[in-house]
C-alpha cells in the first residue's frame, strides 16, 4: 500500500516537472501574456544612468519611429520596450562605455482596436491593456439585436496582407469554441455584420 502511494506521488512530480517544462516563459510573455508591443503615439521614458542629459520623455512617431540623442532615429513600434532598450544600449555603447539604458512605456496610445457593425457603440477605442473580442464588443455596448452573432470577423493587417479569424458568439458565451476568443492586436478590426 505505502509502494502505490509512493509510485503515485512520483508519477505526479515528474507529470508536474514535464508540464513546467512544456510551459517555460517564452520571453515575449510577461506573467503569461504577450509582451506589451510599442504603437505609435506611445510615450516612452528613457533613462541611460549616471547620464541627466539623456533622461527623456520620448513620443513615438506615427511612422512608428523615435529620435534619441547619440543613437539617432529608430524603429520602436511593433517592439517590447526591452527590444528598444538593447536596441538604444547598443548604439549608445560607442559614446558610453558600459551604458545601463531603461525604457519604460508612460503612455499606451498606441494600442487601438476597432469595433464596427451592428454595435451599439462602434467605433476606435484606445485600450490601455490587451482585450480578447468579448472584452471588445463590451467595449462597444453590445450586440444590437440586428446584429448576425455567427458571422462576426476578426480582420487583422499582416504583411501586406490581411487575415480573418471566424468568432460565433452564440457559441462563445454557452462556453463553447472559446478558442475564437483571440487576444486582439493593436489594429485589429472586429466586424459584426
Amino acid at each position: 500500500m505505502r509502494w502505490s502511494i509512493l509510485l503515485m506521488l512520483l508519477t505526479a512530480l515528474v507529470t508536474a516537472a514535464a508540464a513546467a517544462e512544456e510551459t517555460a516563459v517564452d520571453s515575449s510573455l510577461v506573467g503569461g501574456a504577450p509582451a506589451y508591443r510599442i504603437g505609435p503615439e506611445d510615450v516612452l521614458e528613457i533613462f541611460v544612468w549616471k547620464e541627466p542629459d539623456l533622461q527623456r520623455e520620448v513620443l513615438v512617431r506615427p511612422d512608428g519611429g523615435i529620435s534619441f540623442p547619440l543613437a539617432g532615429d529608430l524603429e520602436a513600434a511593433g517592439k517590447t520596450p526591452v527590444e528598444v532598450q538593447e536596441e538604444l544600449t547598443r548604439r549608445l555603447q560607442k559614446y558610453i562605455p558600459d551604458a545601463v539604458v531603461t525604457v519604460t512605456v508612460t503612455k499606451v496610445a498606441g494600442y487601438r482596436i476597432f469595433v464596427v457593425g451592428k454595435v451599439n457603440n462602434p467605433g476606435q477605442y484606445v485600450v490601455g491593456r490587451y482585450v480578447n473580442v468579448l472584452q471588445a464588443l463590451t467595449l462597444a455596448g453590445g450586440l444590437t439585436p440586428y446584429a448576425s452573432e455567427n458571422k462576426i470577423k476578426i480582420v487583422r493587417k499582416k504583411g501586406d496582407g490581411e487575415v480573418t479569424f471566424p468568432f460565433h458568439y452564440s457559441a462563445v458565451k454557452k462556453g463553447q469554441n472559446l478558442e475564437e476568443n483571440i487576444l486582439l492586436q493593436s489594429g485589429d478590426v472586429v466586424v459584426v455584420p
